[in-house]
């Protein structure tokens, strides 16, 4: 009687090393279903210095801990944006508005951010800029967008529920923007090529609306 009992223990206890090990074979094989991971990675590297950027070029308007900040809310938005349109026309109005005509009276942080958005590409693309990665044109993006807030808060100019988190938030998701349509409309797509390839793709964008 004790014999058949401590076999079934026996058995019961393999049986539940089988149901563990088992069960951790679905579990494990779940990763490699996502395999869109590693190249959403590959794009947060590129992105990688973004912050470092933004900082050089905001001219004190800014510190790289106040743009991680805002970067790392881009990223989390990373897919939605690619899934939005991107109105290039209304970013060049508004580039228009602000480092043109200066008619700029009541700025929110959309009309803001898209402005400073557009002036970055400007910079990237005349190669003024002596990084030319993604990462780059996002932290000129969020610069151009936090001196522009300073320059407009202390005009009185902007309007009462805009912040210089949101503003800047919306230039680099502007930018995030405009560097995933040119992937888009590169022969190449976004997973061919190199970094040469990917930013021929973005300057081609550029060209076309930025004289």
């Amino acid at each position: 009687m004790s014999m058949f009992g401590l076999g079934r223990d026996d058995d019961d206890r393999r049986g539940d090393r089988r149901q563990d090990y088992g069960g951790n074979i679905p579990h494990g094989g779940a990763y490699p279903a996502g395999g869109g991971y590693p190249s959403r990675h590959d794009d947060d590297d590129d992105l990688r210095g973004a912050e470092e950027e933004a900082a050089r070029h905001s001219g004190g308007s800014g510190d790289s801990s106040f743009f991680s900040t805002i970067l790392g809310a881009v990223k989390q938005r990373k897919q939605s944006l690619a899934d939005e349109d991107l109105d290039e026309d209304d970013a060049v109005r508004q580039h228009k508005r602000f480092y043109d005509d200066k008619d700029d009276d009541d700025a929110d942080d959309r009309s803001m951010g898209s402005a400073a958005a557009m002036q970055a590409l400007k910079i990237f693309s005349s190669g003024k800029s002596e990084n030319q990665s993604q990462g780059a044109l996002i932290g000129l993006a969020m610069a151009e967008a936090s001196k522009l807030f300073d320059q407009k808060s202390s005009q009185g100019k902007v309007s009462g529920e805009t912040s210089k988190e949101s503003a800047v938030t919306k230039a680099g998701e502007m930018a995030l923007k405009f560097y995933l349509k040119s992937q888009g409309s590169n022969s190449g797509g976004s997973g061919g090529g190199g970094s040469d390839s990917k930013m021929s793709g973005l300057l081609g964008l550029a060209s076309k609306f930025i004289k």
